[in-house]
């Protein structure tokens, strides 16, 4: 098992390899996830490569990859596919919780240098709405957007984020938990319910 450091060298290998495949057969496509955060000077994250494209692009993205020696594979899931990069694993989001990957969607990313590579990364906001909204009864995982959201926090509109994600209880949860730790301002005391 590879440690630490050898792990997020070989995410962020593979997501040069997969920005520049994708840039270079013309898909449109933005970096999201928490490398979208850590792109913008989040936390370290070394799990996978998230990815997001329009539905329609997605047997391209998948052949630009397989072209650069990526393997694909068919999930069961049925809002991405994903490509390995040897232990990495790209996730071609297409239908992510919350946000319609459209081609307006793709212009609204930022073109970010990442480790020497120009890629677009998906706005922040847009960012933690496909999180927030991805929270389950069986997947609560606070920490990392709590740590995400520290990290970020003075360069997101928190009120887009909680406007967008009203309507779940779990993200109602996640910013009553930011504001008692201070790290999303309380919320103006005429727009709460």
């Amino acid at each position: 098992m590879p440690g630490e450091q050898e792990r997020l060298t070989a995410v962020v290998t593979t997501l040069k390899r997969a920005a520049a495949a994708l840039r270079d057969a013309g898909v449109p496509f933005a970096v999201a996830g928490g490398l979208a955060c850590w792109a913008r000077g989040g936390p370290v994250s070394d799990h996978d490569v998230d990815v997001v494209v329009t539905p329609d692009d997605v047997p391209r993205a998948v052949a630009a990859l397989e072209e650069a020696g990526m393997e694909p594979e068919d999930p069961p899931e049925e809002w991405l596919t994903k490509v390995h990069d040897g232990e990495v694993t790209v996730d071609l989001i297409f239908h992510p919780s919350g946000v319609e990957v459209t081609s307006e969607v793709l212009a609204r990313a930022d073109e970010l240098q990442v480790e020497a590579v120009t890629m677009p990364i998906l706005p922040l906001e847009d960012v933690l709405v496909t999180q927030l909204l991805s929270l389950t009864e069986h997947h609560l995982a606070y920490e990392g957007l709590i740590e995400a959201a520290r990290a970020v926090r003075e360069q997101v509109d928190w009120a887009s984020v909680r406007r967008r994600t009203e309507d779940s209880p779990f993200a109602r949860a996640f910013f009553t938990m930011t504001e008692g730790l201070g790290v999303v301002p309380l919320e103006p005391a005429g727009d709460r319910r």
